[in-house]
């Protein structure tokens, strides 16, 4: 009888539905939507959500809405992050990155040098960063004179273009990362090398003759001493002159005749060329022989050197901690 009571019941709710008014059929579509919608969700699983999170980088609520969007194309959702990424990219751009690395890579009679930035000495030590920096400075290797835009657009691999990849550290670490110059030096009738201090001071050395380890040493005493030019030859006439004005001025006043000034000068300006160029300074590992002196010695001559350092340039902001402070505390 019990059977018989609940078969009524359902025959009559089924004949009421029959005849019920068309109004109920917008809900009966949203029903239908909102069921199509959970069925796409349903697809999206902790490890689907977990594997583009790992091939990307990014966030896990953003990967499952990515893959919401994309109803669960894994493809379609990678690129979704992607352009999501270029967006936080463009909006980090304005902030400063000073800190970062030098990278290097040499191939052949050519060696190549790239500063890379980033706004934290935090986030130039990840591991993320630093193989970024290894990509950068072995696509730069192939890349024609000191070509930036050349540089960018060199692929690194499977990974995408210096560019692309650059993007998507940005969306990855969350800091303003920036490939801010890059420096190459050698030829096949040229003899190249480099020394890299503690990754944040990078020195190419060319000469003709002599050896890798002859350029080694040489650039150690760069990236220590800095010297502004290589050879005499190499200091602009602008430079000369204006030392010789002050030097000038500064003998006349002593009152000496005029033909003993000029040999004051000469001899002042000779010893202030001593200073700044590379080749007459006191080698930094023998301090009994000069770099040009070594240079004879091993039977080379300089060519030129290029020195690069880490934010070198860039305007560092300096926070104000005890403004910061008041600012909290609601200080004016």
């Amino acid at each position: 009888m019990k059977f018989i009571t609940a078969t009524l019941v359902l025959l009559l709710a089924d004949a009421a539905s029959a005849f019920a008014p068309t109004q109920f059929s917008s809900s009966a579509a949203a029903v239908t939507t909102s069921t199509t919608r959970l069925q796409m969700g349903a697809a999206v699983t902790p490890a689907l959500i977990k594997e583009l999170r790992e091939a990307t980088g990014a966030g896990m609520m953003d990967c499952k809405k990515a893959l919401l969007e994309e109803d669960g194309d894994m493809e379609a959702a990678a690129e979704f992050l992607r352009k999501k990424g270029l967006a936080k990219a463009d909006k980090k751009a304005a902030r400063v990155a000073a800190e970062g690395r030098i990278a290097f890579a040499t191939a052949e009679n050519k060696a190549v040098l790239v500063e890379i930035n980033c706004e934290t000495d935090f986030v130039g030590k990840d591991a993320g960063f630093v193989g970024y920096c290894d990509q950068v400075a072995r696509a730069a290797i192939s890349v024609d004179g000191d070509d930036m835009e050349a540089l960018m657009a060199t692929s690194t691999g499977e990974d995408g273009t210096v560019e692309e990849v650059r993007q998507k550290m940005v969306a990855k670490i969350g800091e303003n990362i920036q490939v801010r110059r890059m420096s190459s030096r050698g030829g096949a009738d040229s003899t190249v090398g480099a020394y890299i201090h503690m990754n944040r001071i990078g020195v190419l050395v060319e000469i003709e003759g002599g050896t890798e380890e002859l350029c080694t040493d040489i650039a150690m005493h760069v990236a220590a001493m800095n010297p502004p030019y290589a050879t005499p030859e190499d200091v602009p006439g602008d430079v000369v002159e204006k030392e010789k004005k002050i030097l000038s001025e500064q003998a006349l006043e002593s009152g000496k005749p005029a033909e003993i000034v000029e040999k004051m000068v000469a001899g002042r300006i000779r010893k202030y060329l001593e200073e700044i160029c590379l080749v007459s300074q006191n080698f930094v590992k023998d301090g009994d022989i000069t770099v040009g002196k070594l240079l004879e010695k091993n039977g080379a001559k300089m060519i030129g050197f290029t020195r690069v350092a880490v934010g070198e340039g860039i305007e560092k902001k300096e926070d104000d901690f005890a403004a910061e402070v008041a600012k909290m505390a609601g200080q004016s």
